[in-house]
């Protein structure tokens, strides 16, 4: 299946229905000039980190040997803009290749291309490389610059030089600056939703970000772990209709929706994008147990579901993500308040006759997103399909 056929596999009320507020926040953004040796001390350390969307390390060590030269010959290279959340700790929003590729160059290690995932992952979670890895044949190669030749016939000077090797050039490749646009909330101190609207409207690197991609970037926690794992759920998959997760993780949002209509639908107020980032802000605060109990009442919810066809929630070749936050939220309502599992199956008569509800299918025609139309949705949900 083609990303575009893919794309429009999620029959979503709420694309493109949401536009973020931007002028009630005071926003900043200042350029800062960072030089080499403090941007790798940025990155080891942790103070800059480079969010989940922006997944793995791209270039080869032919582009990157690229952009150390340059950087060694004081040419101009492009900006990197970073947002900052805390006093000196920052997400990168673009430029993740470029800061990678004087990590790498420092390190004197270039990732191997079919270890990079598992790479990114060890960074995620320990904030750094560890030595271990930088130093494991199996992980990584020497990164000795890779350039052509200056002239033909006449090699060029910083061909297969490492860091070490630099010699006369290491202090000036130390010292060489990159400029930095630094993007600051300012007001309100305690609401960090404008890093969203930063982040979709900024990110420069040739790739539209989906929704559920930024807020990933924004709000990571062991929470959207536990969603990255229910999302390869044999029987999520078997519902959802494909076996590859989506590219732009809109299958993951899903999953967010449901548990934050089951959580915090009464309190439910448009925007659908606000509603989901404050919920998913708010669940970084959770514990091992809550995540470890939520993913135990999806799954429970999955094998209630195992009686269905498994085009259940599919309707007119697309999946239908109303339908199915709605049928979650309503029969797992129950047990959420008992704190336990599912316990019996999900009628496939009652979801078909929740999807052809006359009310129900009045709430999905015109402001989808209103409080009153979600709100009824939920509460039409409840009325039919009751709670297990």
């Amino acid at each position: 299946m083609s990303e575009s056929q893919n794309e429009n596999w999620f029959e979503d009320y709420a694309e493109q229905q949401d536009d973020m507020v931007i002028d009630e926040y005071d926003i900043t953004a200042a350029p800062n000039d960072f030089n080499v040796s403090t941007i790798y001390s940025f990155l080891e350390s942790g103070a800059v980190k480079i969010p989940g969307f922006q997944r793995n390390f791209v270039w080869d060590i032919g582009r990157a040997s690229k952009l150390i030269e340059s950087l060694i010959l004081g040419l101009p290279v492009p900006q990197v803009f970073l947002y900052e959340t805390a006093r000196n700790s920052f997400l990168v929003i673009d430029g993740q290749q470029r800061l990678m590729s004087i990590y790498y160059f420092i390190k004197q290690k270039f990732p191997k291309k079919e270890k990079r995932s598992e790479l990114r992952d060890i960074f995620d979670r320990e904030g750094k490389i560890p030595d271990e890895y930088i130093h494991n044949d199996e992980f990584f190669e020497d990164f000795k610059l890779k350039l052509g030749d200056s002239l033909p016939g006449k090699e060029n000077r910083f061909k297969g030089l490492k860091y070490s090797t630099l010699g006369d050039h290491k202090t000036q490749f130390d010292l060489r600056t990159i400029r930095n646009i630094i993007i600051k909330q300012n007001q309100p101190q305690d609401d960090d939703s404008s890093m969203y609207e930063v982040f979709n409207r900024l990110n420069t690197g040739g790739v539209n970000l989906r929704p559920q991609e930024i807020r990933t970037s924004m709000y990571h926690s062991a929470f959207y772990e536990m969603l990255y794992r229910v999302n390869t759920h044999p029987q999520w998959r078997r519902l959802v209709g494909r076996m590859e997760p989506d590219l732009h993780m809109k299958d993951v949002e899903v999953l967010l929706r449901a548990f934050a209509f089951l959580i915090d639908g009464d309190s439910y107020a448009p925007s659908m994008v606000k509603f989901l980032n404050q919920f998913s802000k708010k669940c970084r605060t959770q514990n091992s147990a809550q995540n470890e109990y939520l993913r135990g009442l999806i799954t429970s919810f999955f094998d209630a579901c195992s009686d269905l066809p498994a085009e259940a929630f599919v309707r007119n070749g697309r999946f239908n993500v109303a339908l199915f936050e709605a049928t979650f939220a309503a029969v797992a309502s129950a047990a959420f308040a008992e704190h336990r599992v599912l316990q019996g199956k999900v009628s496939v008569e009652e979801v078909r006759s929740l999807e052809s509800d006359t009310e129900f299918t009045k709430a999905l025609l015109e402001g989808t997103t209103q409080t009153r139309n979600v709100d009824m949705r939920l509460t039409r949900a409840k009325a039919i399909l009751g709670s297990l």
